[in-house]
């Protein structure tokens, strides 16, 4: 089951997410949001980087493009428990362009190659490198074969591959998410020519679908669909693994006491806990009742059961399909 893994999304993966979707599925390996190089030198590092140890495996992600920085917020990294750093090399936002890292590396691979080559002479926890088949006008199998060779050559033998081009002038990030074409047979390709372990993503939003794609690739990464419709890491679970998944009361007994906690602690505000809980019942009778309640009403909930009780009493036990 380890050859599933949720995706790094901003807004989205942050920790209280990750503890959601680890309830989900037990084995799954879990992704924190990028985070900046220059944001642990010069930030919060407690902030951007604490996790609840439920999380393991749990890795995170970097933006950057400096290999001394890099280096040296690998170290943070690991110290702090996490258990793989992976470099971005796919993004396309226009922020991160102008930081000079994200998609843009990819016409840079000697770059990668030293930010790699500086992380795992840092650290001893694996370096990998999440990347697209390439970007704007560029040949996408000229690109992503010479990118992963000089990278490989500085020790990284793990790629996440989001099999879509990057354009990096003209498409917003959701465009480039959704516009670029999906190319499955190039990450393949690429997998046969170089025998390192490429993981796939991209567009991946089904059980079947997954279960097809591992016959090619050593992983499966879900992005939006995992997020979206939660409920798949469940089904993921049980037809990989065999696990039984956890009932809703379960599932909403251990969110209230984790909401309950990181509000002492942290002072964390119930609506960016629940907002990640938002898909788990869809198709089920009682999900409209369950996302207002946990959108609107968890904005002016004193604890958490005000919110999360009703909301498990009003989805049907056991589940309906709504017609």
């Amino acid at each position: 089951m380890k050859r599933i893994s949720v995706a790094p999304m901003m807004d989205w993966t942050d920790r209280h997410c990750r503890f959601f979707h680890r309830l989900l599925s037990p084995n799954a390996v879990l992704y924190t949001e990028m985070v900046t190089a220059n944001a642990i030198l010069h930030g919060d590092k407690d902030r951007h980087l604490r996790f609840d140890p439920s999380e393991h495996p749990v890795v995170l992600q970097l933006g950057g493009s400096e290999p001394n920085d890099l280096a040296t917020v690998a170290k943070i990294g690991a110290g702090f428990g996490y258990d793989a750093i992976n470099l971005n090399c796919g993004c396309p936002s226009e922020r991160v362009q102008k930081g000079a890292f994200g998609a843009c590396l990819m016409a840079e691979p000697d770059l990668v190659a030293d930010c790699v080559k500086a992380m795992k002479d840092a650290v001893d926890i694996p370096i990998t490198v999440k990347c697209r088949i390439g970007i704007d006008d560029y040949d996408a199998k000229t690109m992503l074969f010479s990118f992963i060779e000089k990278v490989s050559a500085a020790g990284c033998d793990t790629f996440v591959v989001h099999a879509r081009k990057a354009w990096l002038k003209g498409l917003s990030p959701k465009e480039n998410r959704e516009v670029p074409p999906l190319d499955y047979d190039l990450a393949h390709e690429a997998k046969k020519q170089f025998g390192l372990s490429i993981i796939l993503n991209g567009g991946i939003a089904t059980v079947d679908d997954t279960v097809a794609h591992l016959a090619n690739f050593d992983g499966v990464m879900l992005g939006r669909a995992a997020y979206q419709n939660p409920g798949i890491l469940q089904d993921l679970e049980t037809t990989l693994s065999g696990t039984p998944p956890r009932g809703l009361p379960e599932i909403v007994d251990a969110m209230i006491a984790y909401a309950a906690d990181q509000k002492a602690r942290y002072g964390a505000p119930l609506n960016a806990i629940t907002r990640h809980m938002v898909g788990l019942p869809n198709g089920r009778r009682g999900a409209r009742r369950w996302r207002q309640l946990l959108t609107v009403d968890s904005l002016r909930a004193e604890k958490p059961q005000d919110v999360l009780i009703p909301a498990l009493k009003a989805i049907s036990e056991p589940p309906e399909l709504v017609a």
